[in-house]
């Protein structure tokens, strides 16, 4: 592994290079971008489940932070921008072609949950991306407005709170981040969480399991309407032509990953796309379980050989 950073807008991006075992920098090798989920870092998912196997299996693979987050540049931090989101992968995409050891012709993306929804965004325009491949994806701004009341006079409100806080900060009031977990299970489910997917994330993030000191799960408010605002999907049905492979479980669960992997599906221009449906696996399951993730990389590794 290799830790490397490059220019983004005016910051830096910072992202780990992974190489195939028997990598020779005189040769030119596919490469893959890999996405962490909302609120995750490079360490997480993205990098040490998906990252790593893809690396054993022939391909360098970029795993970005991205932007205002982990180790990357950008201030304030904590920023989660659909738009920034999207031009972090340009940028990955950028610094990957100026490698002498990547075949330009062969890029392609990997993202998980918010990540996933991001690369088939970025693809939408970004040519040099060949293939892409979501894991779990999930439409952050769909998920953002169902959050604010989905519709109507409740979106408004919201976006007239998040006016007001801005308003605020930029007279001099403290930052409003908010963690978008609870601090334990126990502590969710005391709050009257039932959802499979916020207890599950807080397993996750919160416990040894998966927690690293970039994974955040936190948000400065008064940039969430720009989320409130954005489709991960919009113009999939004329733009997005890629060869494209959605992995989801079949349990559903509040952040709506089981429902964008069949939107997707459906409304994707491309010629080549496949849903994968994992039975009896939750959302978080194909974060890190030994099982789901391996019958995801049955189907992962062969696609971007077969694509790239």
């Amino acid at each position: 592994m290799q830790a490397v950073r490059y220019k983004n807008l005016a910051w830096e991006s910072a992202a780990n290079l992974l190489f195939p075992n028997d990598f020779d920098p005189a040769q030119k090798y596919p490469a893959i971008v890999s996405v962490h989920p909302i609120g995750s870092c490079k360490e997480q998912t993205s990098g040490n489940i998906y990252g790593k196997a893809l690396a054993e299996a022939g391909f360098v693979i970029l795993v970005i932070d991205a932007s205002f987050q982990g180790e990357s540049g950008g201030e304030p931090r904590f920023i989660e921008n659909p738009y920034h989101r999207v031009e972090d992968i340009r940028y990955a995409v950028d610094y990957l072609v100026t490698q002498d050891f990547v075949d330009e012709n062969r890029i392609g993306a990997l993202g998980v949950c918010g990540g996933g929804a991001y690369v088939l965004n970025a693809a939408l325009t970004e040519r040099r991306l060949k293939a892409v491949t979501s894991i779990t994806g999930v439409n952050f701004g769909r998920m953002t407005r169902e959050g604010y009341g989905g519709t109507g006079q409740a979106l408004i409100e919201g976006l007239e709170a998040v006016a007001r806080q801005r308003t605020a900060e930029a007279r001099g009031a403290e930052l409003l981040v908010n963690n978008l977990l609870p601090p334990s299970v126990e502590e969710g489910k005391k709050a009257g969480i039932t959802d499979i997917d916020p207890l599950e994330a807080t397993d996750y993030y919160k416990t040894s399991r998966g927690q690293q000191p970039n994974g955040a799960t936190s948000a400065l408010f008064s940039r969430m309407s720009v989320a409130l605002g954005w489709d991960a999907f919009h113009l999939s049905e004329v733009l997005l032509t890629q060869p494209i492979l959605v992995v989801i479980g079949d349990k559903p669960g509040a952040f709506g990953a089981y429902r964008d992997g069949h939107e997707i599906i459906r409304r994707a221009a491309s010629a080549q796309k496949e849903l994968l449906v994992l039975e009896n696996t939750s959302h978080y399951e194909l974060y890190d379980q030994p099982e789901p993730v391996a019958k995801a990389l049955e189907k992962v590794i062969p696609f971007f050989k077969q694509y790239l």
